[in-house]
């Protein structure tokens, strides 16, 4: 069974990784997906939300004869990832006291 990601954690993956390193849209693409099965097609509009959010920022890099478009997490975006990662913290805190529930009493 497979597990739909929210726009919200979405956004934190991206910024979690953004927050590591600058990285361009493949290659970022790339990291998400050894996690999650997730499209480019997806990515893109998640990159786009967040730049109209002013959460990350974008530089280009001449790669190979043409721009690479790189992203960067902007103070906002940080100021973002803090709140959405208290939030997943709070939430999966949750999530795990009702699924694990009796678990430790063997149950």
């Amino acid at each position: 069974m497979g597990m739909q990601l929210s726009s919200e954690l979405m956004d934190g993956l991206v910024l979690s990784l953004l927050a590591r390193e600058n990285l361009y849209g493949y290659s970022l693409t790339k990291q998400v997906q050894e996690q999650f099965t997730v499209s480019e097609s997806t990515m893109y509009p998640v990159l786009r939300r967040l730049k109209a959010k002013g959460f990350v920022t974008t530089y280009d890099e001449p790669f190979e004869g043409r721009n690479r478009r790189y992203y960067q997490i902007s103070e906002t975006g940080q100021d973002e990832l803090k709140t959405i990662k208290a939030a997943w913290d709070e939430f999966s805190t949750k999530i795990n006291k009702v699924m694990l529930e009796g678990v430790d009493n063997g149950e």
